[in-house]
């Protein structure tokens, strides 16, 4: 089975939280990586999402340490359409 990752970056314009997450973030981008494993059917190839990781902190932080945290891909689009709204 094939596997891959696509990159994404999404931007906050105002602090935000997702569940599992000590604190709120703060504004700016992040990046974001969708894995996903192929479904080989008999015409073609789709593929099924499989994790999503939001790296923290934000691209623009300066910091030594960096992490990959699980999300749910549900709560990050809530979170980013919520952001929408405050602007």
């Amino acid at each position: 089975m094939t596997s891959r990752t696509t990159p994404t970056v999404v931007r906050f314009k105002s602090a935000f939280s997702l569940p599992g997450f000590d604190a709120p973030q703060p504004p700016g981008e992040y990046r974001v990586d969708h894995d996903e494993e192929s479904l080989e059917g008999p015409s073609r190839i789709a593929w099924r999402r499989m994790t999503t990781f939001i790296h923290l902190p934000a691209i623009s932080a300066s910091g030594a340490t960096q992490q990959m945290v699980p999300i749910e891909p549900a709560w990050l689009q809530a979170a980013l359409e919520q952001d929408q709204r405050q602007s």
